[in-house]
């Protein structure tokens, strides 16, 4: 009684979902899956405090944002709180080195006496290789060693920023109607925009015929310039024009001949369409469910950057005694020792400097492996996070297809309850490759011909591996939040249905993915269009578009999410007055036009 699918139910892709007359949207009773995966996350969290508390425990940050005297202490903080600035005696000896021992010290700091200092000196001393009297040591060099200070013109800083929120809010405020107004305007867009394709493809049909024949006209023949380097010599023969008019014919033609026999698809993909921008109207708490993700995000990447840097800088500095001048006195036998400067009294220019941090303990030894752990756990945490966000707002989407009668029986907090859902239990997802090919690949890069092209493959390989599980993992969450079944089952459950409905899936995606597409430049361009300043106005594009990708996506996850229980609701009910559907009366036209399904019950 009037189920269409793009392929015999008993293929093998598995059968369709039977009918239960006791499901009506997410199950909330369901147990906690992926049990392994679960307590492999929970011990790579525990490991990731532990990793966090040694790095706090003998981490120092102040390494990196204080200069450290001769003697190790900081500029700026403690005792020299009101002195910032570090002063280099000799300038020179950062560059050349006469000490060879001092030099060849790993992570040797310029070999001269470093003081913390209020001000920069502003007059140009030169001290003897002698001069090492207390007198002496007081004099300085020119202001050019200092670090220029930064001055900012407040009222023009203030100014920018209030032009920038209020660009980021205008984006804001057209990235929202945009989704509203797509229930009532996505036909006309999606009409427009696929006969703009067509349209210009049909520009290109003409202007290649008229360069073929000015240049057929011209007799610019290929054979008369044969092979050259210089591929815009091409596009001055007739042969060229030609190629180029019979591949954009063959594919306007394609395009057209797709247009007229999967008008009915593109009607039914439109219907989501209009559908989701009604479950968003509904469900309005899904568009703040982006901030949740990036505050969560934020949470990740400030810990993963706090760690690193902890580790970074732990162990303690390491001094070591310097001849400043090794050609004076007995400063020949000076190679770089613990002992205080004191002990050579022969030496003038002997003294006790900060050479680098402890690179021996077994925090030290461990330091790489460490933050490579550092790394992993906080991909995965990242990852995490982003499938949370993805469950959470299909659970939520899922509800609102699966009440009978909308909006009455939407749940009271359909976010939330999604949410809740999905921390009851563990999902798993894959890692990009391209970050472990890119690791161990790009070192190699630079061999022969043959192998980048080999590479080049590998990575075009792993780049489709990448999209294909994306896709994979999409939609085995949005099954993961209906039914509560593990990664694996839901996975294999969504690909399976997604493959009978194979031609229904190309349609669907590729006319979102246009509607997205020009909604994304429609708030781009229309806000960064503006006559702002250079940087302000880079601030708002890239501000605009981050925030029409978090809309945007939030409305992406909800025409899949409406997608996969529309091809569910297919397979489960016939439409009868047994086995009602569940789509909206909207998409049950479209079937009911195209004869292959009956009209709804009226409720």
């Amino acid at each position: 009684m009037g189920k269409r699918r793009d392929s015999d139910p008993d293929s093998e892709y598995g059968e369709p979902a039977p009918y239960d007359p006791t499901f009506n949207g997410p199950i909330n009773k369901r147990g906690c899956t992926d049990i392994i995966c679960c307590i492999l996350f929970m011990a790579v969290i525990l490991g990731y405090m532990a990793v966090g508390i040694l790095a706090w425990l003998y981490g120092d940050p102040r390494h990196v944002l204080y200069a450290r005297n001769s003697t190790g202490w900081y500029c700026g903080t403690g005792p020299n709180k009101d002195k910032p600035n570090l002063f280099y005696f000799d300038i020179l000896k950062c560059a050349t080195s006469i000490n060879i021992m001092a030099t060849a010290l790993n992570g040797l700091q310029c070999p001269t006496t470093q003081v913390c200092v209020e001000s920069c000196p502003s007059t140009f001393w030169a001290v003897g290789l002698k001069a090492f009297s207390e007198e002496d040591k007081a004099k300085v060099f020119n202001q050019s060693l200092c670090v220029p200070s930064i001055n900012l013109e407040n009222t023009k800083f203030v100014g920018h920023i209030i032009v920038s929120f209020m660009g980021l809010l205008i984006a804001m405020v057209v990235s929202l109607l945009f989704l509203l107004l797509l229930r009532f305007t996505a036909p006309v867009l999606v009409w427009v925009l696929i006969l703009g394709v067509l349209g210009v493809g049909a520009y290109g049909i003409w202007h290649c015929y008229w360069e073929y024949d000015n240049h057929k006209q011209m007799s610019a023949s290929i054979n008369d310039i044969g092979f050259t380097t210089n591929f815009s010599v091409y596009l001055q023969v007739q042969e060229t024009w030609l190629a180029f008019l019979i591949i954009i014919s063959v594919v306007e033609a394609i395009l057209i001949l797709t247009l007229i026999f999967l008008r009915t698809r593109i009607l039914i993909a439109i219907a989501l369409i209009q559908e989701s921008s009604k479950a968003v109207s509904h469900i309005m708490s899904a568009l703040l469910y982006p901030v949740v993700t990036f505050v969560l995000l934020l949470i990740c990447v400030a810990y993963w950057g706090a760690t690193a840097l902890y580790l970074a800088t732990s162990g303690g500095p390491i001094h070591r005694v310097v001849a400043l001048n090794s050609t004076t006195g007995d400063c020949m036998s000076i190679n770089g020792t613990n002992f205080s400067s004191s002990d050579y009294p022969g030496c003038p220019s002997a003294r006790c400097i900060f050479i680098k941090y402890d690179d021996e303990s077994l925090l030290q030894k461990n330091l790489f492996n460490l933050q490579i752990y550092n790394a992993v756990a906080f991909l995965w945490c990242v990852n995490f996070v982003i499938a949370l966000g993805q469950c959470t707002l299909a659970g939520a989407f899922a509800s609102y297809y699966w009440a009978f009668n909308k909006p009455d029986d939407i749940p009271m907090f359909p976010v939330s309850g999604g949410f809740i859902r999905s921390l009851r239990r563990s999902k798993i997802k894959f890692r990009r490759c391209q970050i472990i090919t890119g690791y161990f690949i790009c070192p190699i890069e630079a061999q022969n011909p043959v192998a980048r092209f080999i590479l080049c493959c590998m990575k075009c390989c792993l780049w489709c591996l990448e999209k294909f599980i994306k896709f994979l993992n999409r939609n085995a969450y949005i099954m993961i939040a209906i039914y509560g079944k593990n990664f694996c089952v839901s996975a294999k459950n969504a690909f399976s249905l997604l493959m009978r409905n194979v031609v229904r899936v190309v349609v669907l995606d590729k006319v979102t993915d246009l509607l997205l597409f020009f909604g994304k430049l429609l708030v781009v361009g229309g806000v960064g269009k503006d006559d702002f300043r250079a940087l302000t106005r880079a601030t708002v594009v890239f501000g605009s578009y981050l925030i029409a990708l978090g809309f945007f996506s939030v409305y992406s996850m909800c025409v899949d999410t409406l997608f996969l229980c529309f091809l569910e609701d297919l397979e489960r009910n016939d439409g009868s007055l047994q086995k009602p559907y569940f789509m909206s009366k909207n998409l049950m036209k479209i079937l009911s036009k195209s004869n292959k399904a009956p009209k709804r019950d009226k409720r």
